[in-house]
């Protein structure tokens, strides 16, 4: 397993991340088989998602932030990143990726993203190779 650290810089970010899991699969030497990218954090998330127009990021997470305030009236949790969690669950902790001839199967204009929910915070990303 590798583990790649992250620096967020606000509360609500989206870092694109592919470069990094392709420099993994080449330095293990996975040719053909699957990589999980997985974050252990409550209030972060891992998706796929166009990486060619940051428009589309803005608009993710326009969208997001307007479906899911973060005062939001009848919140319990003390900390007051309720609308994190929920954000986190909702967009899921990890993604699986083929990888064929030692690249990642990727579509012409998808990247991987990690998404910080609730930063700025150093965060860890997990990535398990398996051949197969």
């Amino acid at each position: 397993m590798h583990t790649i650290t992250l620096s967020t810089q606000t509360r609500f970010q989206f870092l694109e991340i592919t470069s990094e899991i392709q420099r993994i699969v080449q330095e293990v030497r996975l040719v053909s088989g699957l990589v999980c990218v997985y974050t252990l954090h409550t209030t972060a998330a891992i998706t796929i998602n166009e990486n060619a127009d940051p428009d589309v990021v803005h608009d993710m997470k326009l969208w997001i932030q307007k479906t899911i305030p973060q005062l939001q009236t009848g919140f319990r949790h003390g900390e007051g990143n309720s609308d994190s969690h929920i954000m986190a669950s909702l967009v899921g902790t990890s993604e699986t990726i083929i990888v064929e001839k030692g690249q990642l199967v990727l579509g012409t204009w998808q990247g991987i993203y990690f998404c910080e929910f609730d930063g700025p915070r150093t965060r860890k990303v997990h990535i398990k190779c398996m051949a197969g």
